[in-house]
Formats: C-alpha cells, sequence, structure tokens
C-alpha cells in the first residue's frame, strides 16, 4: 500500500460528490422524506407509513439517479405511478413529477442553509493529485457542478461525470458501473487502475460490478458491515484516515 491507503497499481481516483465530498447526504435524505411523506399522506391518509430517511434512504434512493430513487421506493411499498416526462410539474403524480418536487425541496433547502465540504476529503483529494494521481467526481446529481462551485472544490477534479453528462451520454446510474467505467475512460485509465470512493451501497456495488483496482466506502452513518457486504475492501469514516493506514 502507498502512504495514501492505495494499493501500487492505482493511478486515479474516482470519488462520488454527496457524503464523500460535500455534506449533503444528510439533505438529500430530509428531501426525500419530504418529498415522499407528503405523497403517502395524500394518498394513504394519516395513516400513512413515513419514509425512513435512515433504512428507506439508505436502502432505495441514495446514489440513484432521481427517477430510479422514486421507482425504487415506490416498488418497496407496492405502489406503481406513470413515469410522465422529465419536464412535468412537481405536483403532478408522475415518477418524473415527485423526482422534481424532490429536486425543488433539495435546491430550497441548500440555498437556505448552505453546503458544506469534508475537510478530510478536500486534504486527501489534494495530496492525491500531489502524488500525481488523476481525479474524477462521479455524481447521480445534477446539481454536481454547483455544488463543487458552492465549496471551491471544482478544480480538484479533472474529469466530471454527473446527472447532466449522464444523461447527455445515455449512461444508466449507479448500482451500474457505467459512470465510474466513463471516468476512468475520460482519465486514460483501466478500471483496475482506478479507485472507487462512495458512501452509498449502490455506489459499492458499482465498483464491485466494474472491477474496479480498490473500493472505499466511507461510512458517515453507521452502516459499516453493510458496505463490506456490498463490496467495499476497506471502511473509514473520513478519508484522513487513509494516510494512517498505509
Amino acid at each position: 500500500m502507498t502512504e495514501l491507503g492505495l494499493p501500487k497499481e492505482i493511478v486515479a481516483c474516482l470519488f462520488d460528490l454527496d457524503g464523500v465530498i460535500t455534506k449533503t447526504a444528510v439533505v438529500h435524505a430530509a428531501a426525500w422524506k419530504r418529498t415522499f411523506d407528503a405523497f403517502l399522506r395524500q394518498r394513504d391518509g394519516e395513516d400513512f407509513r413515513p419514509f425512513d430517511d435512515s433504512h428507506d434512504y439508505a436502502e432505495y434512493v441514495d446514489g440513484l439517479p432521481r427517477a430510479d430513487g422514486v421507482r425504487t421506493f415506490l416498488a418497496s411499498r407496492g405502489i406503481h405511478l406513470p413515469e410522465g416526462a422529465p419536464e412535468d410539474p412537481p405536483d403532478r403524480p408522475t415518477v418524473h413529477g415527485l423526482g422534481n418536487r424532490k429536486n425543488d425541496l433539495l435546491l430550497e433547502m441548500i440555498r437556505t442553509g448552505g453546503v458544506e465540504a469534508y475537510d478530510g476529503t478536500l486534504r486527501y483529494v489534494e495530496a492525491v493529485r500531489a502524488h500525481g494521481l488523476r481525479t474524477a467526481v462521479v455524481s447521480s446529481s445534477a446539481n454536481c457542478r454547483d455544488i463543487l462551485r458552492s465549496v471551491g472544490a471544482e478544480d480538484l477534479f479533472d474529469v466530471r461525470i454527473d446527472g447532466v453528462v449522464a444523461a447527455e451520454r445515455g449512461l444508466p446510474g449507479k448500482p451500474k458501473p457505467d459512470t465510474f467505467l466513463a471516468a476512468a475512460r475520460d482519465l486514460g485509465v483501466e478500471a483496475a487502475e482506478a479507485a472507487v470512493f462512495e458512501d452509498a451501497l449502490a455506489g459499492m456495488d458499482a465498483g464491485r460490478s466494474g472491477h474496479f483496482g480498490y473500493v472505499v466506502g466511507v461510512d458517515r452513518v453507521g452502516q459499516d458491515a453493510a458496505l463490506r457486504a456490498h463490496g467495499a475492501d476497506t471502511v473509514v469514516q473520513d478519508l484522513s484516515e487513509l494516510g494512517e493506514q498505509a
């Protein structure tokens, strides 16, 4: 292992955004809860079963593209909605309508509360680049670039594969490995030469199925065992720990 805590063959690092670079995973979970609870209350009345922003978030929506998150969670409750269209208004009872409602809430919460980065991650990314490794951010968020800019981190990444780029290229989102594989290709490296850094179980699945050289699980919410079960080679609570493990 190198002093970065990575195998010697790793020459590129692929970082998820929410929960790895920025402290936005909790904001996403809160926005999903507000969206789904309002929908379920209207559908089922006051006896509805609320969205669990711990279990349901981790199991059904974390790391997935927005529409996939809507479909997957609702399917867990035996609910199926019309797809609708990407431009559906947020009050329309369709997959895209609910997804757009969640995005509106997320942006409102970010505007009012701001965004913070994990200092340990930013220091680690800077160390990675100082050692000559290439870097990419891989996120299902369509707001990835704006969020990176808001924390002054856009220039730390050579490549960005986010929800906007994925839609342009027709790339399926996590747990499929396609977005991570696209980042590796854009960096000019093989999957076996790249490390994936993820906090979501769907991201672990993507790292494993894409046959990446190393998969780092970032445990922000106490799911060490689940991250390992889904393919993490190692699990840390903060990326600053990687150098200490070397």
